[in-house]
């Protein structure tokens, strides 16, 4: 079987590597090797599939269904397998095996074309909810992960240099980093983060009707985490007259329901809705931009 990239993994590898991958080039190589090494038998290329990793629907020698997923050292892969390791299930989707390759993972078979995005959008949040309160555990201790302060750090130089560009965008910057800036003054208890969360990483299952995928794992406080799911179906926000509104409404709903202070919610909301407004400007998504520059606007 030619193992052909999918477009979408494409463009989006085009944008963090715009003068060439190499991983990409060798990728089809790369996986005839690990689906031959595990004697698995292939179904097909999850297609649109993910903007960062190769995912292809496989059966294992014994007939079980499984997913095969190869990712670049850049999307964390190693970080992504210990996160599911220590979850072990709970809430997210199992590893299936052990894998001495990197950037190869064996995992557990949901059901990749029906995610929590196609209920109705209050039941989906509900369910979406229930699920990362499941992963929020103890990390493991000495634990290799990526802490919020760290990431957002990265982040945050990033954001610097695209106020400087854009002077548009210069004043939500400065709302985001001074936000930030507060939040680690007095950071909340710290907890494994799924750290990428939103609607369409909740697949249905067998064993559970939703579980989490895709994770990029990374420790610090709840409100980081469930940030990301209050934008979710941004477009459709910011298509109402009453976005606005609903967004605050959604703020305080989640809070409550997930036990989370509201104004750290709110806060992380806005440096993540930033940015991804400003890093999407960065590289050309200038629709995706102003969705998310708008939205961050109302916050």
């Amino acid at each position: 079987m030619v193992f052909e990239p999918p477009r979408r993994l494409i463009r989006a590898r085009g944008e963090t590597a715009p003068d060439g991958d190499d991983w990409l080039a060798k990728l089809p190589e790369a996986a005839e090797r690990a689906v031959a090494a595990r004697e698995l038998t292939v179904e097909r290329v999850q297609v649109p599939g993910g903007r960062s990793s190769l995912v292809v629907l496989v059966r294992t020698a014994e007939g079980t269904p499984a997913v095969l997923k190869l990712a670049p050292r850049r999307a964390r892969p190693e970080s992504e397998r210990t996160a599911l390791a220590h979850w072990g299930g709970r809430g997210a989707v199992q590893l299936r095996g052990e894998s001495a390759d990197e950037g190869v993972l064996l995992l557990e078979r949901l059901h990749p074309d029906v995610s929590v995005r196609s209920l109705p959008e209050a039941k989906a949040l509900l369910e979406a909810a229930g699920t990362l309160r499941r992963l929020w555990v103890e990390p493991p201790a000495s634990h290799p992960f990526e802490t919020v302060a760290e990431r957002t750090g990265r982040q945050a130089e990033a954001m610097r240099a695209g106020a400087a560009a854009d002077s548009e965008v210069a004043p939500l910057v400065d709302a985001a980093l001074a936000v930030r800036a507060e939040l680690l003054a007095a950071p909340g208890e710290q907890r494994l983060l799924h750290g990428t969360f939103r609607q369409s990483k909740v697949l249905a299952g067998d064993r559970m009707p939703w579980l989490a995928v895709g994770p990029d794992p990374v420790v610090g406080e709840s409100a980081f985490d469930l940030a990301r799911l209050v934008r979710d179906r941004v477009e459709d926000l910011i298509a109402q007259p009453s976005g606005a509104a609903t967004t605050r409404r959604r703020i305080k709903r989640l809070a409550e329901s997930l036990e989370v202070d509201q104004e750290r919610l709110r806060g992380w909301t806005l440096f993540r809705a930033v940015e991804s407004g400003v890093r999407a400007r960065r590289v050309g998504r200038e629709q995706d931009a102003e969705l998310l520059l708008e939205f961050a606007g109302w916050l």
